[in-house]
């Protein structure tokens, strides 16, 4: 078996812990230092892909549909977005960490189908909950994959995102009837209940993390503005 290779690290913004790159033959992973674990692998993104999958045919139809994915990561989820939301829409990818932006453009690009080249991306370098505070009306789907869910581990600001304050200002940030859809690495019921407190249609689905086989992750589908019938039927 081949070796794993290193091929970049990047230091996340407060934090003092690093992301590391890695390859080995056709496979890529992301790794956090000082942790056995990985973050991601590029031969499993089932449940990444599913994030949008779930979410942007709620919003689909609608004229000029404007998607905000939360986390590069291997651009999975930007491009299942882009897939999603027709030749009329946009998505815009915000990315903590300016290297992640870089790999992908590079090395990663080819795991994803290099989503960052097609014309209806924007990328935001910087932090996602700083670009929701500033925006208001402006998406009509959030998808966030940021750290790992609602129980992070890389940067302690994302916690912001999954509290009662992250979530009025993205509902401040989503059009009417917009859609919120959260990934997480596992369930979290307390932020299902703070999801319906919020005044969020709350759906919580799960998929695997690659294809019919692989760990079980948990995605929030949560719908403003709209009954939780009609969002299962929307998704139906």
């Amino acid at each position: 078996m081949k070796p794993w290779v290193p091929l970049g690290r990047a230091p996340i913004p407060g934090s003092p812990d690093a992301l590391e790159l890695w390859q080995r033959g056709e496979e890529f992973s992301i790794r956090i230092s000082g942790y056995v674990s990985e973050l991601m692998n590029s031969r499993q993104h089932g449940s990444e892909e599913a994030l949008a999958d779930y979410a942007v045919p709620l919003v689909a139809g609608r004229p000029q549909p404007h998607v905000l994915v939360g986390g590069l990561g291997m651009g999975f989820t930007l491009a299942a977005a882009l897939r999603g939301v027709g030749q009329n829409g946009l998505v815009t990818v915000a990315e903590l960490v300016p290297e992640v932006v870089e790999w992908n453009r590079g090395p990663l690009g080819e795991v994803a189908a290099h989503p960052l080249r097609d014309p209806r991306t924007r990328v935001h370098v910087g932090d996602v909950g700083a670009l929701l505070r500033a925006s208001r009306q402006e998406f009509d789907a959030v998808l966030l994959d940021v750290d790992n869910g609602p129980e992070g581990m890389t940067h302690t600001g994302n916690d912001w995102l999954y509290a009662p304050k992250g979530l009025a200002a993205i509902r401040a940030a989503l059009r009417p009837g917009g859609v919120l859809a959260v990934w997480s690495v596992e369930a979290v019921p307390r932020f299902t209940a703070a999801l319906e407190r919020a005044g969020y249609a709350v759906d919580v689905r799960r998929a695997r993390a690659r294809e019919a086989r692989g760990g079980w992750h948990t995605i929030w589908v949560a719908q403003t503005q709209v009954s939780q019938r009609r969002t299962r039927a929307a998704r139906e």
